[in-house]
């Protein structure tokens, strides 16, 4: 006898958003690089592994843009790059510069590379435009064919300063670095974006994805009346 199998349907969880002023008292225990790449999940909108996968041709200062190599699902998108970090990314690029000038004149370590792009362009990981925008300090052997190469930031290197800063804050919502896309995505909504507009700064496929964030603007107090105010 045939037996039927019912799907599991997906749960829908509402994602942790910050009010504004409790996302800038985050970002105000946060400095250097991490204050940096954490200003870039909120005011870009990234995922934690897109913002340290940026390279440095992937800033578009002119453009005021950001392209997204890769990102989930294996695509590319553009995301907007917030006034306020120009002059900190600048400087940041800046920095970089000098030290990869250093690092380049010592013929020390390429950055790890695509093994494809790696394969058609062989000088490409010594060149300033592909470096890591948030490099790691240390270097490490490439899993591929085990050449010394330097990669970027350890995500938990951020995800352990975004834990102690949402504590030293005094927020006792359970954020992570992930809900600094979630809040990006809430406050472009609350400021009147259109959702279609929102959904491609975000990447996400098909709208219903990006329509979770309208469920965090309508609950609670925001959209409902309680009776007990009525009373």
């Amino acid at each position: 006898m045939a037996t039927e199998v019912v799907r599991a349907k997906r749960s829908k969880h509402v994602p942790v958003v910050l009010t504004r002023s409790e996302t800038q008292r985050v970002l105000a225990q946060l400095s250097g690089t991490r204050w940096l790449i954490v200003s870039l999940l909120y005011g870009a909108g990234l995922r934690l592994s897109e913002a340290l996968r940026l390279r440095v041709k992937d800033i578009d200062i002119e453009y005021r843009q950001i392209v997204v190599r890769d990102g989930k699902g294996r695509k590319d998108r553009v995301s907007v790059l917030p006034d306020t970090l120009l002059p900190h990314l600048q400087a940041h690029l800046a920095k970089l510069r000098e030290w990869f000038g250093v690092d380049a004149d010592r013929c020390t370590a390429p950055v790890s590379m695509p093994y494809a792009i790696k394969r058609k362009y062989p000088h490409a990981s010594r060149s300033w435009p592909w470096q890591y925008v948030f490099p790691s300090a240390s270097t490490c052997r490439d899993p591929l064919d085990g050449e010394t190469v330097r990669h970027h930031l350890h995500p938990k290197t951020v995800q352990r300063s975004v834990t102690q800063a949402v504590r030293r804050a005094g927020i006792t919502k359970p954020a992570s670095c992930h809900t600094f896309r979630h809040c990006f995505a809430t406050h472009m909504l609350e400021a009147g974006y259109d959702i279609r507009t929102v959904q491609e700064l975000l990447g996400h496929a098909d709208v219903k994805t990006t329509m979770i964030y309208t469920h965090v603007l309508n609950r609670g107090g925001r959209g409902v009346r309680s009776p007990l105010d009525s009373a």
